[in-house]
């Protein structure tokens, strides 16, 4: 779990990755109970599996094809601009 420093850990990720969405033409989701849910999963995932995997993705085990599912994973911007969002939500579509 999240320890003490948590939400300064949750804070900070959330401004990396509405920068990140900015650079990217898109946004990090306006429900921001929803996004900080979804960021601290990630966190959690970090601590736990050792990186930042998306909540949405199972984890396998190979290293190489888990690379891919490491937030933002390889998948997102193909979603967004499918479905208007990726698929665990964070980001979504301008």
């Amino acid at each position: 779990m999240i320890n003490n420093n948590g939400d300064k850990k949750i804070e900070k990720l959330t401004q990396e990755y509405e920068e990140y969405a900015k650079t990217n033409n898109f946004k990090l989701n306006p429900n921001s109970k929803a996004a900080e849910g979804i960021v601290k999963l990630l966190l959690e995932r970090e601590e736990k599996l050792g990186a930042r995997y998306c909540p949405c993705r199972r984890v396998t085990g190979d290293k190489e094809e888990d690379k891919k599912i490491i937030c933002p994973c390889v998948y997102h911007k193909e979603e967004i601009e499918k479905d208007g969002r990726c698929h665990c939500g964070l980001f979504v579509k301008s």
